[in-house]
């Protein structure tokens, strides 16, 4: 944690090429290759990504795979330990290529970049496959390499099935994906495909719009909303993939989610961790992955399913502290403010009256602006700012409830009993009658956020945060 932001590992906040789209793929959605033509190579090949996960462990981690049948097949994705893996296997099932990671990945507020090059007619072994994490070849608990000249299934000429987005076993993995090239004859470099930024030592996308992809390469950008199987090169059939499935959340501008490794268990995150639902009867609360000490933030919350909600912001020591005991709804304890469902606000865990704001309910929205810069926070439900609030009143707080503490803040969701919420940092997973970008012309929202608010993601984290 930083003096004033928390920003995620690897995360580049301004400066460079842009990356203007990712898709969010999760539970039954993948894309399906076109058929192969005769390849540039069976031996000589690169796949280069950038990936953001939304979940950890058994059947979250498919991204790349090409198979004939069940014994043989090519894959590259994590494992269910969360370790990085690039595997085939022949027809027999014995693998002639399988690298994995020492490193395990869990961190889902990061973009990792990926790129794995195959060159089987080199003379050296370690050669033959390379895998780069973030521009850097990571340590291999495990690493077997094909023999010398091996012609490789994912590099072949005949037409085995190309899947993106699912693992050997057929399960979709969880994930924002940006930047997916296949090159089809050419072992390409960790600096054909990105660089470190020279002030900050991260490592961050450049333009490979124009990269030479061979016969069976392909480069998809996820900026066609309607198709994201469109494609420089091969194309590829989209399944069950919806245009509220396109996130300008990108590794040039990484947006806040909910905090998916928060010590919550009676909850299920979903459509990248920006959906929260509970089923049981017992409250919990979960912050957003970034929060900030200065600044002005905006976010919005859809109430898909009204039961129990209450939502707001929190300290983020106070909220580190509840991850051991999450139990407990985001209005209780001395670093938190929340809006209920009925009305009443909650701030430091005491009731501060019906008579507050309105009731809310299902397809309402309620909007939340995080004044850091004077320590208050306010919050709308379809736009009307409740007591009267008025977010540009500045030191006057006109309508807002005062933060119980000082420090770096969070946004915050409770649900219970069947509630469901859809919230909004920029990237929302429905579909907005209007999309409304900040002043920075970041994220859309519902309604205009005020003015001098801002979406919580990392190019506004680094001028306001």
């Amino acid at each position: 944690m930083t003096a004033q932001t928390i920003l995620p590992a690897n995360t580049l906040s301004s400066g460079g090429y842009d990356v203007a789209n990712s898709v969010r793929m999760e539970t039954n959605t993948y894309l399906t290759g076109s058929d192969k033509v005769t390849a540039t190579s069976n031996k000589i090949g690169s796949f280069s990504f950038w990936i953001k996960r939304s979940g950890l462990g058994a059947n979250a981690g498919g991204i790349i795979k090409v198979y004939d049948d069940a014994n043989t097949g090519s894959y590259i994705g994590f494992k269910d330990d969360n370790t990085f893996f690039v595997e085939e296997t022949n027809a027999g099932g014995t693998a002639i290529v399988n690298l994995i990671t020492n490193a395990v990945y869990r961190d889902m507020s990061a973009w990792y970049h990926i790129l794995v090059t195959f060159k089987t007619d080199d003379g050296t072994d370690s050669n033959r496959v390379k895998l780069y994490i973030n521009g850097t070849q990571p340590s291999l608990g495990t690493a077997t390499y094909p023999n010398e000249n091996t012609n490789l299934l994912i590099l072949g000429s005949a037409n085995p099935k190309h899947e993106v987005g699912v693992n050997a076993g057929g399960a979709s993995g969880k994930h924002y994906l940006a930047q997916l090239l296949h090159v089809d004859g050419t072992a390409l470099s960790n600096t054909d495909v990105g660089e470190f930024d020279e002030d900050s030592g991260i490592w961050k996308p450049i333009d490979i719009s124009e990269t030479t992809l061979g016969n069976n390469g392909y480069y998809l950008s996820m900026e066609d909303s309607s198709n994201f199987g469109v494609a420089t090169g091969k194309a590829f059939t989209a399944n069950n993939l919806a245009a509220t499935d396109q996130a300008t959340d990108t590794p040039t501008n990484n947006f806040c989610t909910l905090n998916a490794l928060f010590g919550v268990t009676n909850q299920t995150l979903s459509e990248g961790n920006l959906k929260a639902d509970n089923a049981t009867t017992t409250w919990n609360f979960r912050p957003s992955t970034m929060g900030a000490s200065s600044g002005k933030w905006y976010a919005e919350y859809k109430i898909t399913t009204t039961n129990y909600h209450m939502h707001g912001v929190a300290d983020m020591n106070y909220a580190v502290a509840q991850g051991v005991n999450s139990y407990t709804h985001a209005g209780v304890g001395t670093g938190a403010v929340a809006y209920y469902k009925d009305g009443p606000s909650y701030i430091g865990g005491g009731t501060q009256g019906g008579s507050y704001g309105d009731s809310y309910g299902d397809g309402d929205i309620i909007g939340i602006a995080l004044d850091m810069d004077n320590n208050k926070v306010y919050f709308a439900k379809n736009n009307a700012w409740q007591d009267s609030g008025d977010p540009t009143s500045g030191a006057t707080g006109t309508g807002a409830l005062a933060l119980p503490t000082t420090g770096t803040y969070t946004f915050t969701e409770s649900v219970r009993s069947g509630g469901s919420v859809e919230v909004n940092f920029g990237n929302p997973p429905y579909a907005n009658s209007s999309d409304a970008a900040d002043g920075n012309g970041y994220g859309a929202f519902e309604y205009a956020p005020p003015t001098n608010y801002f979406a919580l993601c990392t190019k506004n984290l680094a001028e306001y945060g």
